[in-house]
């Protein structure tokens, strides 16, 4: 997969794109992340790429003209263009699994009070929002959409089988975890997990899973598998 960025402030995914399971996607080639800065596509002398809106009211957004310009040089046939910012639908995993399915994304970060509303009308396949509040500008949302987007991609997790069981990944949140030891500090293992029985392991797990989502997300109950 293909993912290009479009920000302003580029210096922000030095540290999480040279880490972990991203640095590891992509060595292997199976992800390929550029960073664009919307100021190269601005081409007065002071690389302007905002100005007061129309109608008045604070702050500045972002004109259209280098946004334009970066879209369409950067883009193919196979192009899904995503603007990130709190206006959008929320970004969830089925929306990370619909993305993961395309071979070129370009993501948008808003900035400022957000961007002319014809970037939106005539470039712009999909805007996310990751949460119901405000950030800075969009270089956070867009690092979170690369992150769960790439774990995705068939062998970027070294074993396909590890996203299919995830919390979200059928609706439910996951089931939980131990390890060694059986017993600590009087806590004990749930027997069912030490059978080595695993019909009734996978039983006692959906069951959990369920259990857990009821009580600290029943608003997913509703859309679960």
């Amino acid at each position: 997969m293909k993912i290009d960025v479009l920000t302003l402030f580029p210096g922000m995914f030095k540290g999480p794109l040279d880490e972990s399971i991203l640095k590891r996607a992509r060595e292997s080639g199976r992800l390929t992340v550029s960073i664009h800065n919307l100021r190269d596509y601005a081409h007065d002398r002071h690389r302007t790429v905002d100005d007061r809106p129309f109608g008045g009211g604070p702050g500045m957004l972002l004109k259209p003209e280098p946004i334009f310009e970066a879209v369409e040089g950067l883009s193919g046939p196979e192009t899904r263009v995503v603007l990130l910012a709190p206006s959008g639908r929320p970004f969830n995993q089925r929306a990370a699994q619909e993305l993961a399915g395309c071979s070129h994304l370009l993501l948008i970060c808003g900035s400022y009070e957000g961007v002319d509303e014809r970037v939106r009308e005539a470039l712009v396949d999909d805007e996310w929002s990751i949460g119901d509040y405000v950030l800075t500008n969009g270089a956070l949302p867009a690092m979170v959409v690369i992150d769960v987007v790439a774990r995705l991609i068939p062998g970027v997790l070294g074993d396909d089988e590890s996203a299919k069981d995830e919390s979200f990944s059928r609706g439910l949140l996951e089931y939980p975890h131990y390890t060694r030891p059986a017993e600590f500090r009087g806590m004990k293992v749930p027997e069912v997990l030490l059978s080595g029985h695993h019909a009734e392991i996978e039983k006692w797990r959906e069951q959990q899973a369920r259990r857990l989502t009821r009580e600290r997300r029943p608003d997913l109950t509703e859309t679960a598998d």
